[in-house]
């Protein structure tokens, strides 16, 4: 396979965006939220078309289904980027030297970014709506498992283009086969950003493979602590949230962990968690506190390989300490760096918590359910940063732009 006709026409089209003013590019995305709703039922189809090829019991399923309510979010989101502040054209620095010269840094977009996802057709909205608001061409690969309704998505977005004269090029849908993948990996002097979004396996094959630079996103092993001094109920609604909101994204909840000096309230904290039928994997302390309290067919002793894994299912592992010290060493050596949270009343152990516990989003009584870019006020997110080069934590239009320097003189030269 030799997509560099492909890329290369691309990277043509990015170069146009820089001519649309902001008005023309909110107009656009206006267009296409409305002919997502408009195009309700043939997304729909071609999404149930991937459906029919998955077992409903995968994790994935629910990332791959959507429904009405589900694009008229999408739509919703679209709306709310087309309404955000340009990112483009921002001083973000400047300054006069003692040799008259004028300096300053503004920001620029990458150019091309290509998006490696799997079974989440929303992401071809959500990726297409904040790069075409930050200047962004993008180039998408996603996963075999979504490509109807992929490709559904991106002909309707291709529809708009074209009745705006836009070069369709400036968003291309890659086939969904692994060679593909291996020629945008490789795609040099095209392609000036790789993101990908899904399961660590994607992500470190990514990472190791590709020869642009990469940032991180999506896996998440995200915990939360039960402190000596959190509240029952407040932790029973915040651990529950966070587990069973959505079980097959990366915000989800993978681990409780409590105060020893709290098992008494384990059962009450986890109750909430049984009408959804979650398996609990417990540690000794915590199997004891729960056997009888819990239904059985739901409780199993935890192993090590319970720890450190992000389930992306009605399953969570519960683990006990003996102090918060215990419970953060516990975090860095599980954590993905995505989401942490405490459950506590006493307001120094939050700070030290927030002071120590390495991640890109830190919660101190709310769930880690939040962690995303609309929830944050940024619009729709391209993805969860887990890294601390360039962006971290929920990537929306300023984390995809880039800058540069811009230097005026009056004939000034250099000694």
């Amino acid at each position: 396979m030799n997509l560099h006709e492909t890329f290369a026409a691309v990277q043509n089209a990015s170069h146009k965006l820089l001519a649309l003013s902001d008005k023309e590019i909110n107009h656009i995305l206006l267009a296409i939220a409305d002919a997502a709703i408009q195009n309700t039922a043939f997304i729909l189809d071609e999404n149930r078309k991937d459906l029919e090829r998955m077992n409903p019991a995968d994790p994935k399923y629910d990332r791959l289904k959507l429904t009405e309510a589900r694009l008229r979010d999408i739509a919703a989101d679209i709306r709310n980027v087309a309404s955000l502040p340009s990112p483009l054209g921002r001083i973000l620095k400047q300054n006069i030297l003692p040799n008259g010269l004028k300096i300053k840094r503004v920001s620029v977009p990458f150019g091309v970014i290509g998006i490696i996802y799997e079974a989440r057709p929303n992401v071809s909205f959500d990726v297409f709506s904040l790069c075409l608001k930050s200047g962004n061409a993008c180039i998408l690969k996603g996963g075999s498992d979504a490509d109807y309704s992929n490709r559904a998505i991106v002909s309707i977005i291709h529809g708009v283009l074209e009745h705006f004269n836009i070069d369709t090029h400036i968003v291309e849908l890659l086939p969904a086969d692994r060679e593909a993948t291996a020629e945008l990996l490789h795609a040099n002097g095209y392609v000036d950003l790789i993101i990908p979004r899904g399961s660590s396996g994607l992500i470190n094959f990514v990472r190791r493979n590709a020869t642009i630079p990469v940032i991180e996103t999506g896996a998440g092993v995200c915990h939360a602590f039960f402190d000596h001094y959190g509240d029952a109920t407040m932790g029973a609604a915040i651990i529950n949230n966070a587990k069973t909101r959505r079980v097959s994204v990366c915000n989800a909840l993978d681990c409780l962990i409590i105060d020893l000096g709290r098992l008494a309230d384990l059962p009450g904290l986890c109750q909430p968690l049984h009408q959804n039928n979650v398996v609990i994997y417990a540690d000794r302390p915590a199997y004891m506190a729960l056997q009888g309290k819990y239904p059985a067919g739901l409780l199993q002793p935890a192993t090590e390989e319970c720890y450190g894994k992000e389930f992306l299912d009605y399953k969570m592992a519960v683990k006990t300490v003996t102090s918060m010290q215990e419970a953060m060493a516990h975090i860095r050596k599980y954590s993905s760096k995505h989401s942490e949270c405490i459950i506590t009343e006493d307001h120094a152990r939050g700070e030290l918590f927030c002071r120590e516990v390495d991640a890109a989003c830190v919660y101190v009584n709310a769930p880690t359910s939040f962690t995303d870019g609309a929830q944050f006020g940024l619009g729709a997110e391209i993805g969860i940063s887990t890294q601390k080069l360039h962006a971290r934590g929920p990537m929306a239009l300023e984390e995809i732009t880039t800058y540069k320097w811009i230097i005026e003189g009056n004939g000034q030269t250099r000694d």
